[in-house]
């Protein structure tokens, strides 16, 4: 059976989806079984297109680098344009939902409504957006659930390297007593840049350049990205409802050459470390710079790449590291979620069939 995708949301990540779909198509088929057909694109700024019978993929990405919009894909029968993404939600036939929105992650909106009408409409979805895990974790599962369909969001804390998917299902029945992670590819950049004697700004100024940072750069400074990642750890990971903005959270923005200087002296290294710790029935979870030893496990971890730690009872320490951002590596965290999606056949929520 022919899954059916709408996009809500169309930007860099979106694309890189729709393309892996396209150019994979044939080995998705043949490996998976999984046969998909994107129906529908609704974007507040690229505009919306919709035909129950599927759309042309180069077509639409030929549209959107070409033109910027979706606006003058070619009109044929059955075709319609410009709905919203309730609209599109709603009344599209799609049964999967890519939500890939500009979310304000201090609010998760627009994708915590994204999510819900989506579920509460029957239909299944996949995101990268922190926001909805974060902040409304909960409340969209207990949703999901109740509409027997499946929420993925494998993405949201290292991209396309499964953070999420494989503590729960490769290290299954161990007792995770706690997480660490380098979960912010910019800061640890910067970190590495400093250690070869670049100051804090000439630092951020080469993220800057390099892509790595933004124009503003404060959400991965300050830790605040690292925070709802960590949240997101703590709920789904630990099954623990620790909310974001109950995390004490500190960034680097603080850290100068003397601080590193006086580090290296002591064979020690500064990274920006998540920890998500569980004691008895409570869970306890932290952002900060943090001096660990050079054999530290997480010591060697340099440049823009990410790592988690678990600490396992029977697995004892389980190291995962990969990049935690890029437009191709978040695109196949989606398709990685479409995939899991398939498998299962009887849709439900993600972390019960990963538990």
């Amino acid at each position: 059976m022919t899954m059916k995708i709408a996009f809500i949301g169309f930007g860099g990540v979106g694309q890189a989806l729709a393309e892996l779909l396209h150019t994979r198509r044939q080995h998705l088929l043949e490996t998976y079984g999984l046969d998909t057909q994107v129906v529908a694109v609704s974007d507040v700024m690229k505009g919306a297109v919709y035909h129950p019978e599927g759309l042309d993929i180069p077509t639409l990405l030929r549209e959107v680098r070409e033109n910027g919009s979706v606006t003058e894909y070619p009109d044929h029968t059955g075709l319609i344009k410009g709905w919203d993404s309730i609209q599109t939600i709603e009344q599209s036939n799609a049964d999967m939902i890519v939500e890939v929105t500009f979310t304000d992650v201090e609010t998760g909106q627009p994708a915590i409504d994204h999510c819900k009408c989506a579920f509460t409409n029957k239909k299944s979805v996949v995101t990268t957006n922190k926001g909805p895990v974060a902040l409304a974790y909960r409340e969209l599962a207990q949703l999901a659930e109740e509409n027997q369909v499946y929420w993925g969001f494998e993405g949201t804390v290292m991209s396309g390297t499964p953070a999420l998917r494989m503590p729960l299902a490769s290290l299954a029945g161990n007792e995770i007593t706690e997480i660490r992670g380098i979960l912010n590819g910019t800061t640890n950049y910067m970190l590495t840049e400093m250690e070869k004697g670049s100051a804090y700004q000439d630092a951020l100024e080469k993220a800057q350049s390099l892509g790595y940072a933004e124009a503003d750069p404060t959400s991965d400074v300050e830790g605040y990205d690292v925070r709802y990642k960590t949240a997101i750890l703590a709920n789904y990971v630990m099954g623990y409802p620790l909310a974001s903005r109950d995390i004490p959270c500190k960034g680097i923005s603080g850290l100068t050459q003397d601080d590193i200087k006086e580090a290296k002296a002591s064979n020690k290294r500064w990274k920006l470390l998540a920890r998500v710790k569980k004691e008895g029935d409570q869970v306890t979870a932290s952002v900060q710079p943090e001096l660990i030893d050079q054999d530290d496990s997480l010591a060697g971890i340099t440049g823009p790449t990410n790592a988690i730690v678990y600490d396992c009872d029977m697995a004892g320490e389980i190291m995962l590291t990969g990049a935690g951002a890029g437009l191709i590596e978040t695109g196949y965290s989606l398709l990685i979620d479409i995939i899991d999606f398939h498998r299962t056949k009887t849709p439900i929520v993600a972390h019960e069939e990963d538990a």
